[in-house]
């Protein structure tokens, strides 16, 4: 089987039906669609020779080409590396170096970053998709879909973990299959009627979803801007008719808040699937008074991608259920092809309502770490993917989650993993010790705050640290404030005690 069957099969179904939108312009219909897939998979092949297996990256922001180059990619075999648009130049340079990639695909507004990120790596090229290398590799002729395995690798979603560099995540053409399959029967339906918002990134969650959309064919729509601006939701709400989109719960939030956004303004508005880090009580309930029952919430990782458990939008209105505030506070009931135990310290599964590391395992989960077997070995021991996620199941099967293990900082629906931004600010002379913890934030969810605790008559600003982030990571990582103390708490063993800083923050 190959994952691009799906759009395929939909080209035959509804070759006449809109496909791809770009703000309130339709661009292409669904045979369109599929005709420019082959084609550039058959540049791909044969102008750039380029065999089954191979890796490319798409650097870009949200377009309608982010679903063209990740169908051309699996119609030709080839496995896609999608980046997050935000990342550093030396970031990038890592993911094109790990991952072995030879072909970058870059829009204008990143082709400066990729070209730093790339001077040192002869092998790879990067094709700008306003050039006239890209118009040409979409002009040669189509060719027939290359017969992939369905344990074949198909997107690398490269996540990040404790060790401060990201992981290569292998999902294969099997496990995106199964997340298609599980969104239709948990999380949501979807007919050829419907349409997919992508205000979010379209390297992960939101790209992710593009699957189930293309296989029942549904429309893509992506805004102008290539983001989430709420005043043009507003506007392409008022276009196209059930509309669907993939935010983060600071989105939901800042989209409820946004003038523009009424009651009335959101008629056509069908789902809005929400995840990628913790929603507020109270602001899903000013969420559902605003825009009605349209509220679906999923719980998943790159590991796992996109469901490992869904809230449904009954659950959500179900207000006459006695325990409808703890079930609004969980994240759902597992998917139906997908097993979830809570597991103790000596990993054995732990009764209802014990609370233990959150471990999962079925058809939807990856392979593994690319080229990082100690990983691969750590997350999957025991046949089971340990999410290092703290939480209780109830009597009811629902999963409410009670920390993060690997102490992930959730920003604007982003993941900042400390252990990255701690070793940065150590790159600095005058720093003895640093560790970072995320604070509250009322628009993103969380913001990174580091404690930094100076060498011995060494003097170190803010602004230092700043540029020193800057120049290493994504700016949306760099910490908001710093806060110098003598020593860092520690217990007995000299382990940080990130619990205590917690507690500084808050008596502050």
């Amino acid at each position: 089987m190959n994952i691009a069957s799906l759009l395929a099969k939909s080209a035959i179904t509804w070759a006449v039906r809109p496909a791809l939108a770009l703000g309130s312009d339709i661009v292409q219909s669904y045979s369109e669609h599929a005709e420019e897939a082959a084609r550039l998979a058959g540049g791909l092949r044969h102008s750039l020779g380029l065999s089954p297996g191979e890796r490319i990256g798409i650097a870009m922001k949200n377009s309608p080409a982010y679903s063209t180059t990740l169908f051309a990619a699996w119609h030709a075999g080839l496995a896609a590396v999608p980046m997050n648009a935000k990342l550093h130049a030396r970031e990038f340079e890592f993911i094109l170096k790990n991952a072995g990639i030879t072909v970058c695909f870059v829009d204008d507004d990143l082709v400066t970053t990729l070209k730093d990120a790339s001077q040192d790596i002869p092998d790879v090229t990067l094709i700008n998709i306003s050039s006239k290398t890209y118009t040409d590799l979409i002009a040669h002729d189509e060719i027939d879909m290359a017969e992939t395995d369905p344990n074949d690798l198909a997107w690398l979603f490269y996540t990040s973990g404790t060790t401060g560099r990201p992981k290569g995540a292998m999902l294969s053409h099997r496990n995106l299959l199964m997340m298609t399959i599980s969104y239709f029967g948990d999380v949501d339906p979807v007919s050829e009627c419907d349409s997919l918002l992508h205000a979010a990134p379209m390297s992960h969650g939101s790209g992710l979803y593009i699957l189930p959309y293309v296989a029942k064919g549904a429309l893509q729509i992506i805004p102008r801007s290539g983001g989430f601006d709420p005043a043009e939701i507003a506007g392409l709400l008022s276009k196209y008719q059930n509309v669907n989109a993939f935010f983060a719960p600071t989105m939901v939030t800042r989209l409820i808040n946004a003038p523009e956004i009424t009651p009335g303004s959101t008629e056509n508005l069908k789902t809005i699937v929400y995840g990628g880090g913790p929603m507020y009580v109270e602001d899903c309930l000013k969420a559902l008074a605003l825009i009605g029952p349209k509220l679906v919430q999923i719980y998943g990782q790159g590991e796992a991608p996109m469901t490992i458990t869904a809230l449904s939008r009954a659950q959500h209105t179900n207000s006459e259920d006695p325990r409808y505030l703890e079930k609004l506070a969980s994240v759902g009931t597992a998917r139906s092809d997908l097993e979830i135990c809570i597991q103790g310290g000596d990993e054995q599964p732990l009764p209802a309502g014990e609370i233990g590391e959150v471990c999962v395992r079925g058809d939807v989960v990856m392979q593994g770490y690319w080229n990082n077997s100690k990983a691969t070995q750590e997350s999957l021991r025991g046949g089971w993917l340990h999410t290092g996620d703290i939480g209780e199941l109830d009597q009811e099967g629902f999963l409410t989650l009670k920390d993060r293990s690997k102490d992930v900082i959730i920003s604007g629906g982003s993941n900042i993993y400390p252990r990255e931004v701690e070793e940065i600010l150590l790159q600095h002379s005058g720093v003895l010790e640093a560790s970072v913890i995320g604070r509250p934030h009322v628009e993103w969810g969380e913001e990174v705050v580091a404690f930094i605790v100076c060498q011995t008559d060494a003097k170190v600003t803010e602004t230092e640290l700043d540029q020193l982030c800057l120049n290493n990571i994504a700016r949306f990582k760099r910490p908001k404030a710093y806060l110098f103390v003598a020593e860092l708490p520690k217990n007995n063993y000299g382990k940080i005690l990130k619990t205590t800083l917690r507690e500084m923050l808050q008596s502050n």
